[in-house]
Parts: structure tokens; C-alpha cells; sequence
């Protein structure tokens, strides 16, 4: 058989041999019927039928995960659950019936599309990626509707790799991990609600492959190499023993970096560096303190709001702190408020459709102008600073203007909570995200301002480079080592350095152990990740001596383009990690699961 390769996004580290599982429901063709008035009545209650049979459905798989004690998971079906309630959906589907006379499946799908264009209106990639919740819900409708039952992935008997079009929550939820030991799906990218389950249950994966339910047949060999992102379809004895040696360096390597999770992050001359976990659910906590981070550097809370109906209560705002503060402590937790804008989760707000929503009305541009929204989310993190060590931040300041009006509506939460006998943490810092260039530019000013600052390179990078992270003919710009962005970095650290307070890194940026070097000699002082880069941080820094590695920033800013920069540090990395970093390794995505 001849060996094709496809190429996809590996969301979960780890490379696995098997027999390939077709997991093959193909595209469902809902018939299109125009009904009688008098039948009208009846197809209405049929839908709401099919509605309550999908809510059954997902309940039971649900149930299925807080038995197992993944209750970090089961939050995804929640989500489904709340769209079976979505009157934009499901009573728009009934009015459709009614009015147009049409049968379920029809009217349905006309919604289903409807929604589908307002989920790509938006610019921001993780919520664009929540129209695949839109389409598993509808699926699971849709085959109610026509009797339909999904193949079950709980009663696959032998070990397989499952390849499929996509694979919802409630499909991960049910994957026994001694019988999947892989998954491939054409649809889905790094923050899709796939990716995410894969992660959380550590099952290696490879997602939006766009054809490999076309390319494979149950029973191929697969190798998925959830690192790189490749999958190999009836591989070469040549390739496999490639991959077999493969896998033996990365589980050397895995047994290896767990050395590292009780070890502080220095230099060999004993040059610190705090190493911290980004975090967006509660559930996450146990994993940061088992990786050995010194505490939560970015503590996302927009989980809070999306999904919904409504908006969270303060109650819950502060359960969902609370745990974290307490589940953390007595390492400190970092919480940055709200980072989206108001027209992503809240239809009932008179918000304009805006043309680049990316520079528009969104993080603390909108908490500004939504001041009681904005008091709520600050009353319940004041409230859990009363329970452990609590910082807070805040997200795209762009000036000084900015920042004295949130710390005067911070002065205004204390006051409140005071006169109501609330404890909090009247000395709790606050911080602000560097991510916008202006905030480069006066850097000393916002110094003045705050108790420290945290460079969020995910969105600096795409402002400063003017480049749209989810336009695929521009991605390739997107460049964490152009001299630019290292000169603005440097200039951000000494900002805050001459005023005397600590500065972070946060993005993705933070937790690429190429970056590591570099990061250290620009003289960040923490360094904020997913937790599955920690232990390769460690490493890397600990085999470097602080002045290396200034030595190396000195360098790289005399050099004019990405490439060479990268190249410089590849070499250096090569002389300390000749396996991980050897010319004929990908020893990026090796380095970086």
C-alpha cells in the first residue's frame, strides 16, 4: 500500500501507532417537506420532542464525566445544553414551522445556517471556533429527528485510532483511554472544544487534517503525531522504525523533564525567573501545582461569561475565584477581567456592528463603558483577595487615561465593600497587559500607574506587525522574533525596572522553549504558561547561565530578520540539546508539546 501523509494541527504531545477506526456518519441530507396547515401543530411538538431527546442525550453523557471525576470536561456539555435552550435557535426553528409551514429538518437547518454567518463575522479566533458547538448541537438534533443513532464510540472493543469528520464533546466524553488511543478529525483548531477535550484527557491528537476521513480506511496503520501535527497513512517499514525512534527519544525526554517540576527555574549563575501557569477553568488548578509552577500568572475569566443567556452573577464571579485563590495558595493567583467585547455573549446590549472588532469595543474599552458590568466582576475579585494572594489585571490599557479610571472605579468597589463589613485585600496589586504598542511608547508613564505589568505577545505581536492571526495569507508574518518585537520587549523591561516593579510575559510566546534564551536575557522577571511547557522551560533555563543568555539578546538585536535571529538561537540551543535540537529533528515541536 503506498504511504501518504497528511497534515494537520497537533493539539495533544504524543506519538502513537495503531489501527486506524472509521468513524464514518456522513453528512445527514434533511428531507424538505412543505406541510398542511393541520399538521403544523404536530411537527412543532416532533422538534420539541427531538430537543428533549438531545437534552437526555447530553445529560447522560454528562452524568458520564462527573462519575469519572471530569468535571473540567463536563462544563463543554453544559454548553450544549444551553444552546438546546437558545431561543435564537430553537424558537426561531418553531417560528420557522410555523410560518413557512416546513417540516422540522428543513427549518432547522435554515437556522442552523443563519447562525453559522454570525459566528464567521467574528473576528476573534476561539469564538469563530465555537461554531462547530452550533453544528454539533444540530447534528445531534437532526439525527434525533430522523431516528438516527450516532455510532457509539463506548463500544469499540479493541485498541484503535479514531479518524472523523470532527468529534464532539459528548463523543470525547465517552473515549475509554485503553481503547482510543489517538484521534484524527478533518475539522477543528487549537482552541476548539475537540482540542481542548484531547488535552484534558491527554489523549494524542491531531486536528483539522480537512481530509482524512477521505484518505483513511478503517484498518490502515496510522502513526498520529500529535506533536508535529502529521499523521502517516500505511507508513513504510523505513518511516516506522523513523517513528518508533521517534517515540522512544520523547518518552526519554517526558521521563526526563519530570526531574524538573520541584526545581526552581535559574540560571547555572543563579539568576531567577518565577515560572506560572495561564489557567481558564477552576478545574485546571490541581495540574498547575502538579507541574511544579510558582503560582496562576494569567487567570482567564471569559468562560464566565460566554454560552449564556445571561450575565454571571457576582455570586458566581466569586465562587469560581475563591476556588482558584484557595486551590493555589499559598502561591498568588493572577486574574485578568473580562477580555472580549460585549457583542460576543450579551444580543441584549445596543452594541454597532463594528468593522474590525479586533481594535474595537472590547477587554477594558468595554468595562468602561459597561461600569456596572464592570463593578461586578471587580467586587467578586476583591471578595476572594480576602482568601489567599490576589492580583489583578487588566487588559488592552492603551494610555493613562485609561488606568486612572479603572483604579478610581477599583477605589469606588473598595469603598462599597468596606461600608459594607466585606473583607478584602486592601493591599492587592493591580497590573495592566502590555499588548498594545501605544502602551510600548509610554511604558514609563503606565509605570507610574501599577504594581507591575504583563506583556501579552499574542495580541502585541499581531498589533505592532498589523497582522490578523486567523488570516491564513498573512499567519506567516506573524513573528515573535522579528527585531521589532524583541526591541519592544526590551523596552517594556526597562520601563518597568527603572520604576521598580516586576514585569511579566503571558503570551504564547512565554511557554516556546526556542524563546526561552531570549526571554531570559531580555530580563523578564515571570514567565506564564500552559502548564505542559514547564518542565521544558525549566530545562532550558537551567542550562544556561544568565549571561549566555544576555549575550545572546545582544546578538539577535544586531541581526535584521526573524530567520536570522531564530537561526542564532537554534544554534545555541543545538550545542546544549544536540538531541531535541538536531538538524534532522523538528526539534521545535519536539521541545514544544
Amino acid at each position: 500500500m503506498k504511504t501518504k501523509f497528511i497534515k494537520g494541527i497537533g493539539v495533544t504531545p504524543g506519538i502513537v501507532i495503531g489501527k486506524a477506526y472509521l468513524l464514518d456518519r456522513g453528512k445527514i441530507e434533511a428531507p424538505a417537506k412543505v406541510l398542511p396547515e393541520s399538521q403544523v401543530p404536530q411537527e412543532v411538538d416532533r422538534f420539541r420532542d427531538a430537543v428533549e431527546e438531545s437534552k437526555k442525550q447530553l445529560r447522560k453523557a454528562k452524568e458520564k464525566l462527573l462519575q469519572e471525576d471530569a468535571a473540567s470536561l463536563a462544563y463543554i456539555l453544559d454548553t450544549h445544553l444551553l444552546l438546546l435552550e437558545d431561543k435564537n435557535l430553537i424558537e426561531k426553528t418553531v417560528e420557522t414551522i410555523k410560518h413557512s409551514r416546513i417540516n422540522s429538518e428543513w427549518a432547522l437547518k435554515i437556522n442552523l445556517e443563519r447562525v453559522r454567518k454570525v459566528f464567521d463575522s467574528i473576528d476573534d479566533e476561539y469564538l469563530k471556533s465555537r461554531k462547530t458547538d452550533v453544528d454539533y448541537v444540530g447534528d445531534r438534533i437532526l439525527r434525533t429527528l430522523m431516528g438516527k443513532d450516532p455510532e457509539s464510540i463506548s463500544k469499540i472493543k479493541e485498541e484503535v485510532i479514531i479518524v472523523a469528520h470532527d468529534l464532539s464533546p459528548g463523543d470525547t466524553a465517552q473515549m475509554a483511554k485503553d481503547k482510543v488511543t489517538a484521534f484524527v478529525t478533518d475539522m477543528g483548531g487549537r482552541t476548539s472544544h475537540t482540542a481542548i477535550m484531547a488535552r484534558s484527557l491527554e489523549i494524542p491528537a491531531v486536528v483539522g487534517s480537512e481530509t482524512a476521513t477521505h484518505s483513511v480506511n478503517t484498518g490502515d496503520t496510522l502513526i498520529v503525531d500529535g506533536i508535529t501535527g502529521v499523521v502517516v497513512v500505511n507508513p513504510s517499514l523505513e518511516i516506522m522504525q523513523e517513528y518508533q525512534e521517534r517515540h522512544r527519544v520523547r518518552q526519554k525526554m517526558e521521563r526526563e523533564l519530570f526531574q524538573y517540576r520541584d526545581l526552581p527555574a535559574e540560571t547555572l549563575d543563579g539568576y531567577r525567573v518565577k515560572v506560572l501557569a495561564n489557567i481558564e477553568l477552576v478545574d485546571e488548578v490541581p495540574a498547575v501545582l502538579q507541574h511544579g509552577a510558582e503560582g496562576i500568572g494569567l487567570y482567564r475569566t471569559e468562560y464566565l461569561y460566554l454560552n449564556r443567556k445571561d450575565l454571571p452573577p457576582e455570586e458566581e464571579h466569586f465562587t469560581a475565584y475563591k476556588k482558584v485563590v484557595e486551590g493555589i495558595y499559598p502561591h498568588p493567583a493572577i486574574i485578568r477581567t473580562l477580555d472580549i467585547g460585549g457583542d460576543k455573549f450579551m444580543s441584549h446590549l445596543d452594541l454597532a456592528e463594528e468593522m474590525n472588532p479586533a481594535m474595537g469595543l472590547r477587554a477594558i474599552r468595554f468595562s468602561l463603558r459597561e461600569v456596572d458590568i464592570f463593578k461586578v466582576q471587580l467586587r467578586a475579585i476583591m471578595r476572594a483577595s480576602a482568601y489567599g494572594k490576589v492580583k489583578i489585571l487588566f487588559p488592552m490599557i492603551s494610555g493613562a487615561t485609561e488606568i486612572r479610571e479603572v483604579k478610581k472605579i477599583l477605589h469606588e468597589v473598595r469603598l462599597s465593600l468596606s461600608a459594607e463589613g466585606v473583607p478584602f485585600d486592601p493591599q492587592m496589586e493591580i497590573g495592566i497587559m502590555i499588548e498594545v504598542p501605544s502602551a510600548v511608547t509610554i511604558a514609563d508613564i503606565l509605570a507610574q500607574e501599577v504594581d507591575f505589568f504583563s506583556i501579552g505577545t499574542n495580541d502585541l505581536i499581531q498589533y505592532a506587525l498589523a497582522i490578523d492571526r486567523v488570516n491564513e495569507s498573512v499567519t506567516h508574518l506573524y513573528e515573535p522574533l522579528h527585531p521589532a518585537i524583541l526591541r519592544l520587549v526590551r523596552d517594556v523591561v526597562k520601563a518597568s525596572h527603572d520604576a521598580g516593579i516586576r514585569v511579566a510575559m503571558c503570551g504564547e510566546m512565554a511557554g516556546e522553549a526556542l524563546y526561552v534564551p531570549i526571554l531570559v536575557g531580555l530580563e523578564l522577571d515571570e514567565l506564564s504558561m500552559n502548564v505542559l511547557s514547564i518542565f521544558r522551560v525549566k530545562k532550558i533555563l537551567r542550562a544556561y547561565t544568565f549571561q549566555e543568555c544576555k549575550n545572546l539578546v545582544e546578538a539577535s538585536l544586531h541581526l535584521s530578520t526573524p530567520g536570522e535571529i531564530e537561526e542564532l538561537v537554534r544554534a545555541s540551543l543545538r550545542k546544549k540539546f544536540p538531541e531535541e535540537f538536531s538538524e534532522n529533528f523538528n526539534s521545535r515541536s519536539v521541545i514544544h508539546a
